[in-house]
């Protein structure tokens, strides 16, 4: 896990206490009883730190287990995983030594309890005991009870003089992001909302927000599944900055559109509900199925599915435009996600880059002759959205097609002076927040 410097000003180290057991819950022999919630939440923690695997994949691993208990510890672990940073940096002086991984992983569930879902303290310390005993990790328990007691007590106190917004974005990031890394940090402690987009004519549902973009927002925690308009397909699941480049393609009424890397479909429908003939182009399997059971849903029977790699795949006949939702670091969207700050590297985005111009090369070769493009990633590097575009008109074929003002009027603060659209976590957080896109407009020439 990456390690944040020490930013505690003039704060010296604390008297770290002994691993011994001590306490109310360091005699107890018998083995615990289960606890779905914080195993699963151990289990996902874990799998970030120790094998970079993304949380929705430890959930999907999960098995079958009762929904509140899931969402629980997915909200546990995604809580952690937001404060990773500034709660390593609280347990450091507290510890004699560097605990195994997994012990870490616990004390920080701990720690998150306490400081941030305010568990009661006897339930947060003694749920992470508990769980040590049961993952076969007992002979730390007693140092869990001594430190996660100790946080209960002083927590306010080990907490001053955390830098926690820089803290809990490593360093490279952090580094990466220059000037807007302080903004952008903004959203990084506020669970997402949930935004719908919605068919044409479709009614707002009771108790949502209209977006000056026209997206609709519910508070964090909603359950799109049980919101009146979700079986009759009236609705779907998208962040407000992730639907609007497909509102900057302008009237694609009549024309003939590929939706690369489509799934899970939301850019698909709205394409589709705007007129436009589309195609949609998934490679992996299971979200090329999952992409089906959205349109399938969604009554989009006009819409043609291809299961196939983008880099490979053409079209029968030249078409008037491709949007182009390159795979990406995906950084815009740790609000949902926070795993990702932890789990991607450097190397990953110089290996995302190289991918995505090849990307743009092969949409030249779909296009008509002024055809256009919309380029679209959902992450905050600059090597992967304003240094592709660069790149893409450096090599030829291409001229830029700016955002105007008009397009972007909803939106003001997303417009950059190149004339692209970029958006962070941190833009409209007196609504809420939106998770972090880029985008440009390209016309073949």
């Amino acid at each position: 896990m990456n390690k944040p410097t020490t930013n505690r000003g003039s704060r010296g180290p604390r008297k770290a206490p002994s691993g011994k057991p001590s306490g109310k819950f360091s005699g107890r022999s018998a083995r615990p009883s289960a606890d779905p919630t914080r195993d699963l939440a151990f289990d996902i923690v874990c799998g970030v730190v120790e094998h970079r695997r993304m949380l929705e994949t430890t959930l999907d691993r999960a098995g079958a287990m009762e929904a509140r208990d899931r969402s629980s510890a997915h909200r546990l672990a995604a809580t952690t995983l937001r404060h990773m940073g500034s709660m390593t940096e609280l347990l450091q002086p507290l510890l004699r030594r560097e605990p195994p991984e997994p012990v870490r992983c616990a004390l920080l569930l701990g720690v998150a309890q306490l400081l941030h879902l305010e568990t009661p303290p006897h339930a947060a310390v003694g749920t992470i005991v508990d769980l040590l005993r049961r993952r076969g990790l007992a002979p730390f328990a007693g140092l869990a009870n001594a430190v996660l007691r100790r946080v209960s007590r002083e927590g306010a106190t080990l907490r001053e003089g955390l830098d926690e917004a820089r803290l809990d974005v490593p360093p490279w990031l952090w580094s990466a992001w220059g000037a807007r890394a302080r903004a952008i940090s903004r959203g990084l402690h506020r669970e997402a909302p949930l935004d719908l987009t919605l068919q044409p004519g479709a009614a707002v549902p009771n108790d949502g927000e209209e977006l000056p973009t026209g997206s609709v927002r519910f508070p964090a925690g909603t359950r799109i599944a049980e919101l009146e308009g979700f079986e009759d397909g009236a609705f779907w699941a998208q962040d407000v900055a992730a639907a609007m480049p497909v509102r900057l393609m302008g009237d694609v009424s009549g024309k003939t559109v590929v939706d690369l890397c489509a799934a899970p479909g939301g850019k698909t429908a709205q394409l589709a509900h705007a007129g436009a003939t589309v195609t949609a182009v998934e490679r992996e399997a299971p979200r090329a199925e999952r992409l089906r059971e959205n349109i399938k849903r969604l009554k989009l029977e006009t819409v043609q599915v291809v299961e196939a790699d983008a880099l490979t795949w053409k079209p029968k006949d030249a078409v008037d435009a491709v949007l182009l939702d390159a795979p990406c670091s995906a950084t815009g969207t740790f609000r949902r996600h926070p795993d990702v700050l932890w789990i991607k590297r450097p190397r990953d985005v110089v290996a995302l880059a190289e991918a995505q111009d090849n990307f743009i090369d092969a949409v030249r070769d779909m296009l008509k002759p002024g055809g256009m493009m919309l380029y679209a990633v959902c992450s905050l590097q600059d090597e992967e959205g304003p240094e592709r575009v660069a790149a893409a008109l450096e090599r030829g074929g291409w001229r830029l097609d700016p955002f105007s003002e008009d397009e972007l009027s909803s939106m003001a603060a997303a417009r950059t002076a190149e004339g692209y659209f970029r958006t962070h976590p941190g833009l409209w957080q007196d609504r809420g927040g939106m998770d972090g896109f880029f985008a440009a407009r390209l016309i073949r020439v």
